[in-house]
C-alpha cells in the first residue's frame, strides 16, 4: 500500500480528537473566564504512527511552487494582524487539515512577503523543541517540517489549543507543515533566509544502502546551505554515535561550514532544549542513554569567498 494511502487510513481513524470544550466541562480548566472556550490537549497516544518513513518514496504530498507562493498568515496570523486567529482554522497540509497553495504570480502579490520563518525544526516529530524555541524567541517564526501525517497533525492541534488555552498569548509564532524536506526545502525558503536549523534524532538508516535516505548528506548540506543566512546555524543531535560520526564528518569536509567551539555550543540555550524538551531526548534520559551534538555556522561567503571557492572546486570534482 502506498504511504500516501496508509496516512489517509490512519487518519480516518483518529480524526475525532482535540474538540473544543466550554468551561465546566470535564477536561476544562480551573481559571477560565466565564464565555471562554477550553480546547482538550490532543492526546498523543491518538497519534502514533510508524516512526519512521521512506523519504525516497512517491508521497504525493502538495507543494508550493516557490517561496513566494506561500501565505504564511495561515500559519503565524498573529504576526499578520490577523486577531481572530483565523477562527481557529488549522493548516498543516496534511489530509485532515489542508493547504490550497497559491497557483499564480498574480495571487502573490497580495501576500507580505517580508515575514517568513527564520527558524526550522526538520523532522520535528512531536513538537517539543519548538514549543521550548517559542519562548526563547517569542518574535521569530518557526516551521516544523514532518513527513509523517498524523504527527503534523498532533502538532497543529496542541499548537492551536496552547493559543486557545491562554488567551492567544502562547505559541503564536509555531507553525507546521507535512512535507519531505529532502525534496522541497526550496520550495519553502528563500536563499540566505534561515538563522537556525535544527536536526534531532533522524532515522539513522543502519542499513549501507539506505545511507542516501539520511537528512545530512553532501547534496542537502549544499542545500541547507543556501538557504541558511550567512553566520546561521545547523544543530544536530542524536542517540546514534555512528549517525552522529556521519554528521559530523560530512560537515567538517562541507566548505560552507564551521564548527562552533565547545564553550560556545555549551552556552547556547538551544542545546539544553535540544538535550532536554525534545520527545526522543526525554525517551534517552528515562533509559540512562548518551548523546552527542555540535552545531555548525555557516561561513561568510564575502570574507572568505576566494578561500571557499577554492575549496569547493575539488569537492564538487567527481
Amino acid at each position: 500500500m502506498e504511504e500516501a494511502e496508509i496516512g489517509q487510513k490512519e487518519q480516518e481513524q483518529r480524526d475525532s480528537d482535540g474538540e473544543y470544550e466550554e468551561e465546566g466541562q470535564e477536561g476544562g480548566a480551573g481559571d477560565i473566564e466565564p464565555g471562554k472556550k477550553r480546547v482538550n490537549m490532543p492526546k498523543k497516544s491518538k497519534y502514533r504512527t510508524r516512526a519512521h518513513v521512506n523519504p525516497m518514496g512517491d508521497l504525493n504530498i502538495p507543494t508550493p511552487l516557490n517561496p513566494d507562493y506561500i501565505d504564511w498568515s495561515l500559519h503565524y496570523p498573529a504576526f499578520f494582524g490577523i486577531e481572530d486567529n483565523r477562527k481557529d482554522q488549522l493548516y498543516a497540509n496534511t489530509y485532515k487539515y489542508p493547504i490550497t497553495y497559491l497557483k499564480s504570480e498574480e495571487e502573490t502579490k497580495q501576500l507580505d512577503h517580508g515575514k517568513v520563518p527564520t527558524i526550522v525544526d526538520i523532522g520535528c516529530g512531536y513538537g517539543g523543541l519548538m514549543f521550548e524555541l517559542s519562548k526563547e524567541f517569542p518574535d521569530k517564526m518557526i516551521l516544523g517540517m514532518e513527513i509523517r501525517d498524523l504527527v503534523a497533525n498532533f502538532v497543529a492541534q496542541k499548537v492551536n489549543t496552547l493559543r486557545i488555552n491562554s488567551g492567544y498569548k502562547e505559541c503564536l509564532n509555531i507553525g507546521v507543515v507535512k512535507t519531505n524536506t529532502m525534496k522541497t526545502i526550496h520550495n519553502y525558503f528563500r536563499k540566505d533566509s534561515l538563522e537556525k536549523m535544527f536536526i534531532c534524532f533522524a532515522d539513522p538508516h543502519f542499513k549501507k544502502q539506505n545511507h542516501r535516505r539520511r537528512i545530512v548528506n553532501t547534496t542537502l548540506l549544499s542545500d541547507y546551505a543556501y538557504s541558511l543566512k550567512t553566520g546561521g546555524k545547523i544543530y544536530v543531535i542524536t542517540d546514534v554515535k555512528e549517525l552522529y560520526d556521519w554528521e559530523v564528518e560530512h560537515l567538517e569536509l562541507h566548505p560552507l561550514f564551521e564548527r562552533i567551539g565547545n564553550e560556545e555550543t555549551e552556552a547556547d540555550p538551544c542545546i539544553k532544549f535540544m538535550r532536554e524538551g525534545t520527545d526522543e531526548a526525554k525517551k534517552v534520559i528515562r533509559n540512562e542513554g548518551s548523546m552527542w551534538y555540535a552545531i555548525y555556522r555557516k561561513r561568510d561567503t564575502a570574507t572568505e569567498g576566494e578561500k571557499i571557492d577554492r575549496e569547493l572546486e575539488p569537492f564538487f570534482t567527481f
